[in-house]
């Protein structure tokens, strides 16, 4: 084989795997099975609790839980939040808790002042724990910005979804959760 054969293998071969980390994104999730489906990890290290009082996972059995992971400059989560602003409006009076646990991606997203003015400029009505030590974060073994969790009345994660979209599919999942017995 030729060097210059070589060179274009390996420019070929380099180009593809960049596309491929290019455009890979995070995994889908979706509905756990039934062996899969693991007990909710409390709230943890929480710095601040802002539209509500501090919450416990084990308070809050009996009703379906939606924890979204979010920052207030990252854009997929901008965009993301006004499905989950809409499921808090239409659920909460079914059973639905919406949590959104801020976690920074940069230091001045640390400032409780800072996330305030955005709970208050994006409207955002639901609770939200400032998890600005990534403890909650931790205890969900999450990796992404946007992020949701389902926990079902029983208090375990039955479905999980990272990044924009499938927002039907998540709709869908809240309302068959809400409509199962105690």
């Amino acid at each position: 084989m030729n060097i210059r054969f070589s060179a274009s293998l390996f420019a070929v071969a380099l180009v593809a795997s960049l596309a491929a980390l290019t455009f890979a994104g995070p995994p889908q999730g979706g509905s756990m099975t039934v062996a899969a489906r693991q007990p909710a990890p409390e709230f943890r290290d929480i710095e601040k609790w802002l539209n509500s009082q501090p919450l416990k996972m084990e308070a809050l059995r009996g009703k379906v839980v939606l924890v979204d992971f979010w920052t207030y400059t990252c854009i997929n989560c901008l965009n993301h939040l006004p499905y989950v602003k809409d499921w808090h409006a239409r659920y909460k009076d079914s059973g639905l808790v919406v949590v959104g646990v801020h976690t920074p991606e940069f230091a001045y997203e640390k400032s409780t002042k800072n996330v305030q003015k955005a709970i208050e400029r994006l409207e955002i009505t639901h609770a939200v724990a400032q998890d600005n030590n990534y403890a909650t974060w931790k205890a969900f073994g999450n990796q992404y910005w946007p992020a949701v969790y389902l926990i079902d009345k029983q208090g375990r994660i039955v479905y999980s979804h990272f990044g924009e979209g499938s927002y039907a599919a998540t709709e869908k999942k809240i309302q068959a959760l809400l409509a199962e017995g105690p």
